[in-house]
């Protein structure tokens, strides 16, 4: 059944014989984004919540990815974002989502960011930067269709995307193990290329200090 959670079965006994009998759990029932909500669950292995369409932040999806489990989320301006694209291995996933990027790391990764900001020495500026961890959510973007593969992701309101709702700029790919692309803070000092979550970090801390110097100036400017 579509958006039905896997087949998972328990052991009860019978009242008559005491033999055991297997009866399945409860499957949850379709509604909106089954679809999308049975790719992320079933393909992947991520957890779903379930979202209110047309609410604050989230224009179009009906399902949001529960962050903290299996990742984390950097949240940045879409510019600081892709400058940071380079410390990322291939199938790293990174969505993209009214102007603002996100990039997933390890989950984990949220707690250690404002430690990590201020060893960089960014800790004392205020940055464009947020980390989601556990207890966060994410919009779900649509799953890359098959007749897709290969071919570059939809932008930002592209056809037959909602305006402001999140695409994938890089998608997870089913099947495989995403944990293994993302980076992480262990990775530091390792092997070369590995996804480094502090190179990620201070690469997209200075970014972010370029568009915050560049927006005073900008202010500056209209006010001189």
């Amino acid at each position: 059944m579509v958006g039905s959670l896997p087949p998972v079965t328990t052991d009860v006994a019978n009242a008559t014989n005491g033999t055991k009998v297997t009866v399945p759990l409860p499957r949850r029932p379709l509604g909106p984004g089954a679809g999308v909500r049975d790719w992320y669950e079933n393909e992947l292995g991520w957890p779903t919540v379930p979202a209110v369409r047309g609410e604050p932040g989230n224009p179009g999806s009906a399902v949001r990815l529960a962050v903290g489990v299996r990742f984390d989320v950097l949240d940045v301006p879409a510019e600081a974002g892709r400058a940071g694209l380079r410390h990322l291995a291939p199938r790293s996933p990174v969505a993209v989502q009214g102007g603002r990027m996100r990039l997933l790391v390890a989950a984990g990764s949220a707690e250690e960011l404002s430690g990590l900001l201020d060893w960089l020495e960014w800790g004392a500026l205020a940055l464009d930067l947020t980390a989601l961890g556990e207890g966060d959510a994410m919009d779900a973007p649509p799953p890359p269709g098959p007749e897709r593969a290969g071919a570059r992701p939809p932008s930002p309101g592209a056809p037959g995307t909602v305006q402001g709702a999140a695409v994938w700029l890089r998608p997870p790919g089913p099947g495989c193990e995403v944990e293994a692309s993302l980076p992480t803070l262990s990775a530091m000092g390792g092997r070369e290329g590995a996804p480094d979550l502090v190179r990620l970090v201070n690469t997209v801390a200075t970014q972010c200090h370029r568009i915050r110097l560049r927006r005073a100036r900008a202010q500056a400017l209209a006010f001189s």
